[in-house]
């Protein structure tokens, strides 16, 4: 059985594009939670924050997640806050391998800055988004594998994924 390859970090830190990448290189599915909610709303995450609000979005979140990750064979990119949530966190480190793209912070705020499609950021200068980056990263610890990202390309980032995860699915 092929546990899933689930993909964490922050915003920005190139879960989706990376899932992307694996799923062209390997047998796996590619989800991305952040798609998923959003074509079950039929709203982009923006706007529902904006006219539902977080607690809404991230019940949604989780109703989704822990209904996505029973399905074998998959790689999935997880919003950056979904790892916070105590019960997807939870099966995530029982039933699948995680990776935590991890990036200095400097790149994750030239990434982020300017987006007008991360609702969490709206109320955030630099130094807020930079607690919330430590805030985070103590919990993204807990991810199976943490992948220093700093002067990787996307390539050689799915490489090494790949690499880990294709020799631990030998031996489970």
């Amino acid at each position: 059985m092929n546990k899933n390859l689930v993909l964490i970090g922050m915003m920005g830190s190139g879960k989706s594009t990376i899932g992307k990448e694996i799923s062209k290189k390997s047998r796996l599915k590619f989800k991305d939670t952040d798609k998923l909610i959003e074509n079950s709303e039929k709203m982009k995450i923006r706007d529902i924050f904006d006219q539902k609000g977080e607690e809404f979005f991230r019940s949604i979140e989780e109703k989704i997640i822990l209904k996505t990750i029973k399905f074998p064979g998959q790689v999935i990119a997880l919003g950056g806050g979904s790892f916070l949530n105590k019960k997807i966190r939870s099966e995530v480190l029982k039933n699948c391998i995680s990776f935590w793209l991890n990036w200095k912070s400097d790149v994750i705020l030239k990434r982020i800055a300017n987006s007008k499609k991360r609702p969490k950021l709206d109320f955030l200068n630099d130094k807020n988004i930079l607690k919330l980056i430590n805030l985070r990263s103590k919990i993204y610890l807990r991810a199976d594998y943490k992948l220093n990202c700093d002067n990787l390309n996307k390539f050689q980032i799915t490489k090494k994924i790949l690499n880990i995860y294709e020799n631990k699915e030998n031996f489970n």
